[in-house]
């Protein structure tokens, strides 16, 4: 009777600590699947803000295609005046008798080749801005430390360098190609532990 008594307490004993262990699993993937809901929610935020920067960019590099579209055409059309303002002037040469008229003709065809030198400039210039409007790096609208970097990379002198993009794990904490870097700022300075790029840490923290 004793030993059957000491045979179930063992077994109660033995089931009280397979319960324990249990507990304590449930507990820990309790919290992992935590970690991974949030991770999964910045994800998306993230995933949301790039798919809206796409369809900026989409749109950017359709009124490019356009603007290109009426460049060409204007580019033909100087073609075209400048051919027109020489057959005038070789006409004038041989026709004296009709020199107002060729004259005049020739003042018509300046002006419009001048206009469409203008429109030309200006064409360039609007294509100059909508490359500048561009972004390289989106930042998380609550987030000062994220804007910060976000002014410095978008502000780069030679953005082409930048071929490792920054990627925001949580405030303060980016993903630089392989490397972590912690980053924060101090006085309107940007400070990164490590520095990823020799402009970016004003000072190592």
């Amino acid at each position: 009777m004793i030993q059957e008594q000491k045979k179930l307490q063992a077994e109660l004993d033995k089931t009280r600590a397979d319960k324990l262990e249990l507990e304590k699993d449930v507990g820990q993937k309790t919290i992992m699947i935590q970690i991974l809901t949030e991770t999964n929610l910045q994800l998306n935020g993230t995933i949301s803000q790039q798919q809206d920067e796409l369809r900026r960019r989409e749109d950017v590099e359709r009124q490019l295609v356009a603007a290109n579209e009426v460049i060409s055409k204007l580019n033909e059309s100087k073609a075209r005046c400048q051919k027109d303002l020489e057959t005038a002037s070789d006409y004038l040469l041989e026709q004296e008798q009709k020199t107002y008229n060729a004259n005049k003709t020739s003042l018509e065809l300046l002006k419009q080749l001048k206009d469409a030198e203008v429109e030309i400039e200006t064409l360039k210039n609007y294509i100059i801005e909508l490359k500048q409007r561009i972004a390289v790096y989106i930042p998380i609208k609550d987030d000062p430390v994220d804007k910060k970097l976000a002014e410095f990379i978008n502000n780069y002198p030679e953005r082409s360098k930048l071929k490792i993009m920054f990627m925001r794990e949580s405030e303060g904490v980016y993903q630089f190609g392989t490397k972590r870097v912690y980053v924060r700022v101090d006085k309107d300075k940007i400070n990164s532990k490590p520095p990823p790029l020799p402009d970016l840490a004003v000072r190592r923290t």
